[in-house]
């Protein structure tokens, strides 16, 4: 077995009960590191690629107040998400990327879109469309608008099982 494939086995073997039963996955993910912008806001655009466990750019710098266009690119060999918020908010969001592979959402390299429309109950669905994040197959983009709230600990990550850990994530700093 490969290592990655070992690490991954790993990491979802550490996951907590609560990931389990946590279900559905939706519900605003950026609290604390801003509010979704207007790309007509935006003061610039930033190019960011994904590869496997690795951003380029692997930090930025922003203004308390400045929104930000992001394109985002997926150049790996695996699905990846690019996320903006605050460590605390990335850990939870792990546990709920978790249920998205222990359901067959997110697959190695590829996601099952029709997966993501399962009704998990209660109005929720697998769905990863929060407006500080998206979640990529090899080879496409998309573009995340957001807009910083004041100074804090905010970072972008991928939050896909095993990534962040791998040390998928990057810096926001505050000019």
């Amino acid at each position: 077995m490969k290592a990655s494939k070992i690490f991954l086995v790993a990491a979802s073997m550490s996951m907590s009960a609560a990931a389990i039963a946590a279900g559905a996955h939706d519900g605003g993910h950026g609290a604390g590191s801003g509010e979704p912008g207007k790309a007509s806001e935006a003061s610039r655009t930033i190019t960011v690629e994904m590869y496997d466990n690795y951003y380029d750019p692997e930090e930025i710098s922003v203004k308390p107040g400045e929104t930000v266009r992001f394109m985002v690119e997926n150049k790996g060999k695996l699905v990846h998400e690019f996320n903006v918020g605050t460590p605390d908010m990335h850990e939870a969001h792990q546990e709920e990327m978790m249920m998205m592979v222990e359901h067959g959402v997110i697959q190695g390299g590829k996601l099952n879109h029709d997966m993501m429309n399962m009704d998990m109950g209660n109005g929720h669905s697998m769905k990863h469309d929060d407006p500080n994040s998206v979640l990529l197959e090899p080879g496409q983009s998309k573009e995340v608008v957001w807009k910083f709230s004041e100074k804090g600990n905010i970072e972008f990550a991928c939050n896909v099982p095993g990534h962040y850990q791998a040390g998928m994530y990057g810096e926001v700093n505050f000019e």
